[in-house]
Parts: C-alpha cells; structure tokens; sequence
C-alpha cells in the first residue's frame, strides 16, 4: 500500500475494508501497523508503511479515517488500532520483541509522530501495546508512554489493548515482576485498559481492587472507554447482522476493483535493460514461468487464511488471463523454499531453453496457515536478506540459457538480491499484492499498465548493511565498507516507469 503514495485509495480500501469487517459481525481491526520499519530482517516489515515517518504518519491516519470514519460512529465503522507502542520495529538483533533502547530525541522525531497525528488528527479509538520493553521497561508496563504521552500530552480518549499474552510476559519474560498478579497490576496501573486474552486477569483485577492495591476509578476509567466504543457502535440498539446481507457485501465488485486498483500502483519496477519491458506479445509467443511463487497464496502476505482458489489470481492465471495469445510453459515448484531440490532446477533450466522469454517469480513465504514453511512475517526474523533455499540457484540457471529473463519478486520485507539486481536485465517487485496480485503483475509486465509504485523503504545489498534508511545522519555513511559496495542496491522513493521524458531549458 505505501508503494502507491496514494492517500485517497488507502483510504477508500479502510473504508471499504470496514464495510466488509462490520458486515460479518465483527467491529474492530488491529490495524493500521504504524511501526517505523528500520530493519528489514525484522519478519514484519511487510505490515509497516515503511521506514519513513511522515509516509507511515499519513498511511496511518488515511487508514483510521476510512475504518472510522469522521467520529467513529453508527454501524458501517469499525474501530481501529494503531500499534504496537512502541520502537519494536528496530529491533537490536532484528528478531521480533527485542529490546530497544533509544533515546527520547529519536522517539520524539521518528516513532511518535504516527501516534500524535492518529490521536490528535484521526481520532483513533484504539492503540496496542507492544512486545518489547523500552529503555529496560516493557512496554506493557509503560506509564510514561501509555498514560503521560498518550493520554497526558496527545489527549488520547480510547482504550488501549494489551498484544497477545504480553501481559503475562512482564513475569515470564522481562522478569520484572515476581507473581502474574503483580504483573497484571502494573500493566493496570501503567494504563492498559483490555486484556487481549488472559483467563487469570479479571479475578485477579478484583482481588486488586478488593486488597486496595489498584483504586476502583482506575477499573472504571478503563472500563468506561469499553462501553464508550459499544455506544459509539451502536451495538447496544443493534448487535446482530442480517445474514442475508453478508454475501452481498464481502468480495463485492466494486471492493475487487478497489483491490485491483491497489495491488496495480503497489508494484515497482526496479530494474529495465533494453525496454524488455513491456513485453511484445508477438515477439516473444512462447514464455516459461517459474519460481515457487508463480502459483501459489504468499500473494496475500501473513495474516490471511487461506482462500478459495476462484478468490486469488496467482502470477500464471493473471499471465495467460491478460496474454492469451502467449504459450505460457509453467514448471512448479512447492511452497517450502527450505527444501528446493536442485535437480528440479536443472529442470527448469532444460524447459527454459525451449522458450522466446522466462519469468522467474521468486521471493518468500508469508502463509501462516503453513507455518513449518514461512521465511516472512510475525516471528520469522532473519539474520541475513538473501533469497531462501535454491531460488537465487535457480534464477542463475535459467539466466545461463542466453534466454532473456525477467525476475518477479512475491516478499514482505526488502530482500538483498545484488546478483540480480546487476545481472538480470528486469527486475519486478511486487510485495504481497492481494487477491488479485497476479492480474496486476501481468498488466505491468504486458504493458496494460504503467507501473508508478515508488519504493516506501530502502533495499540494501545484505543484512550488513542495516541500518539503511534513507532520512540517515551524514556521519552514518561517513567512511565506506572495506569491502563490497557501500551504496544501497535501491533508495527510498525509487521506481521506474515505461513513459520517456526530456528536459529542456526551464523558463
């Protein structure tokens, strides 16, 4: 989504997004994700709006507008959840929940801003704790962010949530306090008003009131804003759905424009030798696609469940769907990249000898339903960039040929693809661009549609590089690496396009 720039489409797809959530019965999302992204080996860069503040800030409140509308009021809004207070997106080893230690400047000047203008400017009704402690205090446990920032400094009128068991982890985890009771009655008294899950919590809360040891105001406070959302609502007058009305309005056709629209300015090209692309359709008639990612759901990126197929178009659908004309040879491979066997490599590479052209499609696996097999997404960090099992193998085989190659990549966080970035004459990045990603990706590759997507975050050469973003200060670049090259492999902002321009004397 960050890709586009596009604050009116982020929007309209919140708002529509809210329809579909209200429709089913539910009333809230936890999103938007407004973390500043400043580590791409972090697993959940791909639910951030990128590694810029004031992109993140204006993603963030173009989302909550569209969930909330105006005053988060009446039965087609849903509440909206800004998270995750705060700073884990810059995790010290790049693992999720990692401490993080910062100094008030920076929280200040870059991971604050999202949460001021959601507050002040949005009026978002719900924000989450995060995982990780702050300057040695977990930030479940946070008084000074959740009470003196939030609600003293920003006027914050919601309730904040708890993220899942985090609450426990003040004990089991930061070790900070000596019983779960003690644990609940900090984070209580720190400002947390919902415990995401926890059986223990709510007796142990009345055993607190009852010892003296958490005042009844501070329970109705938290409890207040509860109510205060169920009113605002409207599910005191109305809290059921009518049955009849969901099919009309889940997967409509006006939200699948809206889907398509965005996963078509979400794709950047990074790299076209020689205008290969677009793709002449009668030049090269017989085309040969690969890559574990040509067929299969990382397209909708963690946190989805999986889909009926006639619900997603993979890279080969939207390819023979726009191109039929093209004789499209595809050679499959299975989701787990861990376990790529190089004899079906050497496959693909014998089946790209017959063909005019080849598509790679390559990238990560984001599918939380098939958890053994992700590279990508919550709690699946990495300590290096590069493409998972065999794929980079893969993608050189195939350019061994001569035959000319184009490498699409499916991924949630920026990946060090230097070889072929300097080798492979096009280069496609495609995210994880929803149910309908793989008509987008064929439009763009056919030329059906100019790719305008700008890059929303750095891409390094490796993980020896981080930390890349590009608002840096002067003295983090000062002197090169010893070796390899000390320039990143794309910028902040990058994109190319097919249309041609020409400068001439400005007046």
């Amino acid at each position: 989504q960050a890709s586009s720039f596009d604050l009116e489409l982020i929007e309209k797809l919140s708002r529509e997004s809210a329809l579909e959530v209200r429709a089913t019965g539910a009333h809230w999302t936890f999103t938007p994700n407004i973390d500043v992204a400043r580590d791409a080996r972090w697993g959940r860069t791909g639910e951030t709006f990128g590694e810029d503040p004031y992109l993140v800030t204006r993603m963030g409140v173009a989302t909550i507008k569209g969930y909330q509308g105006e005053n988060c009021l009446g039965s087609d809004v849903a509440l909206a959840c800004a998270k995750h207070l705060i700073a884990g997106s810059e995790p010290s080893n790049g693992t999720n929940a990692a401490p993080m230690d910062v100094s008030e400047r920076t929280l200040r000047e870059v991971y604050l801003p999202p949460y001021k203008a959601a507050v002040e400017e949005a009026g978002v009704f719900t924000l989450m704790a995060a995982h990780n402690e702050l300057n040695g205090v977990p930030c479940h446990a946070d008084k000074w962010m959740m009470t003196d920032i939030m609600r003293g400094e920003y006027g914050f009128n919601g309730f904040i949530v708890s993220d899942w068991m985090d609450v426990e982890r003040i004990k089991e985890l930061h070790c900070v306090a000596p019983t779960l009771k003690e644990a609940y009655r900090e984070t209580v008294e720190a400002g947390l008003d919902m415990h995401m899950h926890g059986p223990e919590f709510a007796d142990a809360v009345i055993e607190l009131v009852n010892e003296k040891e958490l005042p009844m105001s501070r329970v109705d406070d938290a409890v207040s804003k509860i109510l205060t959302a169920k009113f605002k609502l409207g599910l005191f007058e109305n809290p059921y759905i009518d049955e009849k009305k969901v099919s009309q309005v889940l997967f409509s056709a006006e939200h699948r424009e809206t889907a398509l629209e965005m996963a078509r300015k979400s794709i950047v090209l990074l790299k076209n030798d020689n205008n290969l692309l677009p793709l002449d359709g009668d030049r090269y008639k017989k085309v040969f696609v690969t890559g574990p990612n040509a067929d299969n759901q990382t397209i909708l990126g963690d946190w989805a469940f999986e889909q009926p197929d006639s619900c997603v178009t993979t890279v080969i659908e939207g390819l023979r769907m726009v191109s039929p004309q093209t004789d499209f040879d595809f050679f499959p491979f299975a989701t787990n990249l861990r376990t790529m066997e190089m004899s079906r490599v050497l496959q693909a590479k014998d089946r790209a000898r017959k063909a005019d052209l080849a598509i790679v499609v390559v990238g990560e696996n984001s599918m939380r339903y098939m958890w053994k097999d992700k590279t990508c997404g919550e709690n699946v960090d990495r300590y290096e960039l590069s493409l998972v099992g065999l794929q980079q193998q893969l993608v050189e085989e195939i350019y061994a040929t001569g035959v000319p190659t184009i490498v699409v990549l499916v991924n949630g966080r920026p990946l060090g693809t230097e070889w072929i970035a300097e080798n492979i004459p096009a280069l496609v990045e495609v995210w994880e661009p929803g149910s309908f990603g793989g008509q987008a990706v064929a439009e763009i590759l056919y030329g059906k549609v100019n790719p305008e997507a700008k890059l929303p975050i750095t891409i390094p050469r490796s993980a020896g590089q981080v930390q890349t973003y590009y608002n840096h200060k002067q003295t983090s670049k000062w002197f090169p690496y010893g070796t390899g090259k000390s320039i990143n492999l794309f910028e902040f902002g990058y994109g190319l396009n097919y249309a041609s321009f020409e400068f001439s004397p400005v007046k």
